[in-house]
């Protein structure tokens, strides 16, 4: 077994199960489904595989009523994966009115080729954040780093998250008190894994090592609970820094959003 088949099956065994939502308020079985809610009006479908499902458009159709009858749901994401065999997913989804969003590439690994040669950057800091203020300032500085709009919603739900103690850490770069990136660690209970998500730079501060330097500390820290494994789902500008770090590419993933 290569280390892609290795890593892949780690990832279907251990992370397609309710340890891939740990901060839910709520899940709910439908046949092979798990239907998610999170905080902020979020909507999450998941699953292990699709194999046994006989009609994938009813199933869709089905899935998509569990959100609608909850006014507080504003978005569902379909998280598809490119290893997976689910004929007829796709059309059943956009006829539906879910939107394909970019893929990304699901990246695992071993955690310590992620902490080693990422010296940080002359004049920048690394910090844990956990204030509402600092949770703020981070989520609008991701905003702004994706072109997005300030989204308040969702610096709500990371509070909600922190004030749950769920293992969940927050991490900022700054430059003379001026956070330039950020990003999340996120360990996986029962499992040899963490996830590292939100990763977010601002443009004017890309190719200096920052976010190495950022990936590296969450790495430690998650080498300190005992964790061995690494999993992200990665755009194509942090790809190659895992990459250069260890993880492999095991597949893809590409969200599908409704919006209300």
């Amino acid at each position: 077994m290569t280390d892609m088949e290795r890593y892949l099956q780690a990832y279907d065994d251990q992370l397609r199960t309710d340890a891939e939502t740990p901060s839910a308020l709520s899940v709910a079985a439908m046949g092979p489904l798990r239907l998610v809610t999170f905080a902020g009006g979020r909507g999450f479908i998941t699953y292990r595989d699709l194999a046994g499902a006989v009609d994938i458009a009813a199933l869709v159709a089905d899935a998509l009523g569990h959100f609608r009858v909850d006014p507080d749901i504003t978005g569902v994401e379909w998280k598809t994966r490119g290893h997976d065999h689910a004929p007829g997913l796709h059309e059943a989804l956009v006829a539906n009115g879910f939107v394909p969003g970019e893929p990304e590439s699901i990246m695992v690994g071993p955690l310590e080729g992620l902490s080693a040669d990422a010296p940080v950057p002359a004049g920048v800091t690394l910090r844990k954040v956990t204030s509402n203020a600092d949770v703020r300032a981070m989520s609008a500085m991701a905003d702004d780093a994706f072109g997005e709009s300030v989204n308040t919603r969702t610096a709500d739900a990371l509070i909600a998250r922190l004030a749950r103690h769920d293992g969940m850490e927050l991490w900022v770069a700054e430059i003379d008190g001026r956070m330039v990136s950020a990003g999340r660690l996120e360990p996986v209970p029962g499992t040899d894994f963490v996830g590292i998500w939100g990763g977010a730079t601002l443009a004017e501060f890309r190719g200096r090592g920052i976010y190495r330097a950022l990936t590296a500390a969450r790495a430690r820290s998650a080498l300190a609970m005992g964790k061995k494994l690494v999993h992200s789902d990665s755009t194509e500008f942090s790809r190659p820094i895992l990459e250069r770090s260890g993880l492999v590419k095991v597949s893809t993933t590409t969200p599908y959003e409704w919006t209300r």
